[in-house]
């Protein structure tokens, strides 16, 4: 009778490494304020996502980002970035929410998204207003 329960025990285990294994192959990645400025000096279609407040936004940003707050990411990102392949770098104030931001993005099948962390490390040009 044990000898049934380790062999289930040990079959259920398995199952739940697999899961695991599988939902951790694509993972969001960090990327530094002057590796990420390098990146969008060079390339085009990458996105800057902030992720804070329209208040916060409206102080300042960095020129070119798409507001979504991280409340509202997972009601706006699909129609506003409807792509799951495009390269997203992902800001807000201090790099809590964006790291928040980019997990949720990660789960809902964004496949290239980077944390940029916060504005107050970003030592290149910003802009303020509305979006």
């Amino acid at each position: 009778m044990t000898f049934g329960l380790i062999a289930c025990q040990n079959t259920n285990d398995v199952k739940n490494e697999n899961k695991g294994s599988i939902s951790e192959d694509i993972e969001y990645k960090k990327i530094t304020p002057s590796d990420a400025k390098e990146r969008l000096d060079k390339e085009e279609g990458i996105i800057l996502l902030d992720v804070r407040t329209k208040d916060e936004y409206a102080e300042k940003h960095i020129p070119n980002s798409l507001l979504i707050s991280v409340d509202e990411l997972e009601n706006q990102v699909e129609e506003k970035i409807p792509d799951k392949n495009t390269t997203i770098f992902v800001y807000c104030r201090s790099g809590r929410r964006s790291r928040i931001a980019s997990e949720k993005l990660i789960e809902m099948g964004y496949t290239d998204v980077f944390d940029l962390g916060g504005i107050i490390n970003w030592p290149y040009e910003t802009e303020t207003g509305q979006v």
